[in-house]
């Protein structure tokens, strides 16, 4: 019905599409086009530091001439600029590295510590480990800036998310090449990167072989008994605690902790509850974790009456539940259609000092969102903003899907505008829940083109997923005059990406959804 209502109206509806593609846009924070400032540093300018990032994201490719589009930046270039636009762009790992090595070469220039520590962070999250080794080598040859351990414990990070838990162990052992002898907190560091990511078996053996060489303390063998809770090894948690014993280790509260941890993730909650009451009995009195540590199981079993009857005890004692706890407890209590005690829980974080941030807003608006309560769902945006919680990207993609679905264009219209006045700016994500959304409305198809857009003017290069869907709803109405309109104005973007994706947008080349793009829509 909604096909021929809109093949009716086709010559209509072109015309319309047309003269609305080519209206002025307005322009959004990542546009080049407004910005006619000086930029003077330090302080590093807003705008200098989006402009090089915009410039990082379009050239992403090594064929792509970075070089050459920076080379208008270098009389505005300073240490913290450069260390600002390292953070923004934490995934783009090729293009920061070329950017790292080009604001190198500027005369006179000199990178920051901070700068060092965030280019191999990003080399490291984005695999380029060869590359990593070859930086950290070509450092040490020029002495340039003097390696610490704090860089290999972000080498240890890396590896470990890696899933590259021996090369972490390697690295560890290559500290002595860069004259660093490695010490009991380096391998605390070694110990929790790889815990933390449950390679708790290599940790665990390697561990056994440095023992005798590293002296470990209370932290250390904390670190592997919480580690081997995490993976239900109780037995080999006991084990370590016994072994720390013999050891006369000082035990202290992180230790207990983390056997109660491994007791409760164990399925022996009894047994945790008698080791919590001799801990008291012997003068080591839990805090605050300890009895979240039981919070969290309950939760887990789904168990909101023994959850409350841990946070009242909390009460008796004068402990404070931390916000990670309490956003727990939120999610659950939303999962079983019990919001109005999500909302007193709420209340009582901001009266304890337990200050609420976007994830304990967020669960109670996914609870609004999926039973369409518009009012409720837009009613807690504005609670944030008064209480100093920024909406994020989740909470403006929640409601925006919310109000499109429902079909309220005209609220969707306020939220998004609204946006940029509390300091968010839309990423792909964002401006895809608004295309995917539209394309699925009887006569939006005007609107989910002018979103599409705004994004290409942004120069945000959107998801292929998003030009095949806005591709097939113009092809299945006829409207290949609006693709090649599209297309043109994609070609002409100064993102190499979005170039790219004009001829996907002509349907000269095939869609690939990449595992982030997927993630992110499912997500949002």
């Amino acid at each position: 019905m909604a096909i021929r209502s809109l093949c009716r109206a086709k010559p209509l509806l072109r015309a319309q599409l047309i003269q609305s593609l080519h209206k002025p846009k307005l322009r959004y924070h990542f546009s080049s086009q407004n910005h006619h400032h000086h930029y003077s540093d330090p302080p590093p300018s807003a705008d200098l530091v989006s402009e090089i990032s915009r410039v990082l994201s379009d050239h992403r490719d090594p064929h792509h001439d970075l070089e050459l589009s920076l080379n208008t930046f270098t009389p505005k270039i300073s240490t913290n600029s450069v260390e600002q636009v390292l953070k923004r762009c934490k995934n783009l790992g090729f293009s920061a590295h070329r950017f790292f090595l080009w604001a190198k070469r500027i005369p006179g220039f000199e990178h920051s510590a901070g700068s060092y520590h965030i280019l191999v962070d990003i080399l490291g999250s984005s695999k380029q480990f060869a590359l990593l080794w070859d930086f950290l080598i070509e450092i040490r040859e020029n002495q340039s800036f003097e390696i610490n351990p704090e860089i290999f414990w972000i080498v240890f990070r890396a590896y470990a998310r890696a899933n590259l838990p021996n090369d972490a162990i390697r690295a560890f052992n290559r500290m002595v090449e860069f004259g660093i002898k490695p010490s009991i907190y380096d391998l605390d560091q070694l110990l929790h990167a790889l815990c933390k990511r449950k390679h708790v078996k290599v940790a665990h053996q390697f561990f056994d072989n440095v023992k005798h060489e590293i002296t470990p303390t209370v932290k250390t063998y904390s670190i592997l008994v919480r580690g081997l809770g995490d993976v239900g090894e109780l037995s080999e948690a006991r084990k370590l605690f016994d072994e720390m014993l013999e050891r006369k280790c000082p035990v202290d509260i992180l230790a207990n902790n983390s056997l109660l941890e491994a007791m409760c993730k164990a399925g022996n909650i009894d047994e945790a509850h008698g080791m919590l009451r001799k801990m008291r009995s012997i003068g080591a009195e839990p805090d605050a974790f300890s009895y979240s540590i039981f919070i969290h199981s309950f939760c887990e079993a789904n168990d909101i009456h023994s959850v409350f009857r841990v946070l009242d005890s909390m009460k008796r004692y004068n402990l404070v539940p931390n916000v990670f706890t309490y956003n727990c407890i939120i999610k659950k209590l939303c999962k079983n259609e019990k919001v109005e005690e999500a909302y007193q829980l709420l209340d009582e974080m901001i009266e304890r000092g337990a200050n609420p941030d976007e994830w304990s807003y967020n669960a109670i608006l996914a609870y609004h969102c999926d039973h369409a309560e518009v009012n409720m769902a837009l009613r807690l945006i504005t609670r944030m903003t008064k209480e100093n919680v920024m909406p994020d990207r989740h909470t403006y993609n929640m409601v925006l899907k919310l109000l499109v679905r429902v079909g309220r264009f005209d609220r969707a219209t306020e939220v998004w505008e609204s946006m940029e006045k509390r300091g968010f700016y839309p990423s792909v994500s964002t401006y895809s829940v608004m295309v995917h959304g539209l394309c699925k409305k009887k006569g939006k198809l005007e609107e989910a083109c002018k979103y599409f857009e705004m994004m290409v003017d942004e120069g945000i290069p959107p998801y292929s997923s998003t030009v095949e869907m806005l591709r097939n709803r113009l092809v299945g109405l006829g409207f290949l005059d609006i693709i090649e309109i599209l297309a043109d104005k994609m070609e002409r973007s100064t993102s190499c990406t979005i170039q790219e994706l004009a001829n996907a947008m002509r349907g000269k080349t095939g869609f690939r959804k990449s595992r982030s793009e997927e993630t992110e829509l499912e997500s949002d």
